[in-house]
Parts: structure tokens; C-alpha cells; sequence
């Protein structure tokens, strides 16, 4: 039995742990799988980095540190799993380690001719 390749099928995609060849600080993975409903992203910051504050209007986001710890308007470390609902201020900082995280949320739709307001 063969399987077809148009069908969806469950995989593998990366290691979650933060390999010598990532960047030092970004995203170091990102979701890439087409017509996929989802954006994910594997995150580092190095020690003492921030991203400061910022809403996200439009979606809500699952966020899992992976590794390290730091600040995410509370302490967190490894294997904590954090929700931002839209409209939530959030800023992150790093620890002494750095902080690796994932991010999970609803695709962003992309760009629509619409209807100029009457």
C-alpha cells in the first residue's frame, strides 16, 4: 500500500532544542508548510535581551519557553506555557541563559482588495 501524496499526513519537522547553528537571537525556525491554518515560530533571545511592550490587536497567542528563562510580565522557565490573548500588553526579557521560546497562533489572513468605504 502506497500513500498518496496529496494527502496530509503527520511528520516531524524540527528538534525544539536550539542547535550551534542557529542565529544568536531571532527566529530561528518558522512554520513553512503550505495551506497550513497555523504560524509557529522557535524563538531566541540572548541573556539580558528585550522586546519591549506591545499589543498584538488580532490574535491570540500560545507561548512555550523551550529552554532558558526570563519575564513575560511574570517569571517563566522551561516547560512554561504562557497565554497572550489579543489585545494584552506584553514585553518579554531574558534571563541570565537567554530564553528560547515557541509561538503558536491563528495564520494572518493576507492582503484583500476590499470595498472602499461608501
Amino acid at each position: 500500500m502506497t500513500l498518496d501524496e496529496s494527502e496530509p499526513t503527520a511528520r516531524i519537522l524540527t528538534d525544539g532544542r536550539r542547535g550551534e547553528d542557529a542565529p544568536e537571537s531571532g527566529a530561528w525556525w518558522t512554520l513553512a508548510e503550505s495551506g497550513r491554518q497555523l504560524d509557529a515560530n522557535l524563538v531566541h533571545l540572548p541573556p539580558g535581551r528585550h522586546v519591549g511592550e506591545h499589543v498584538e490587536p488580532d490574535l491570540d497567542v500560545l507561548l512555550v519557553v523551550v529552554e532558558g528563562s526570563g519575564t513575560i510580565g511574570e517569571p517563566v522557565s522551561t516547560g512554561s506555557l504562557v497565554w497572550l490573548p489579543h489585545g494584552s500588553r506584553r514585553e518579554l526579557t531574558a534571563g541570565p541563559d537567554g530564553l528560547s521560546y515557541l509561538t503558536v497562533h491563528r495564520r494572518r489572513p493576507g492582503m484583500q482588495i476590499k470595498r472602499r468605504p461608501d
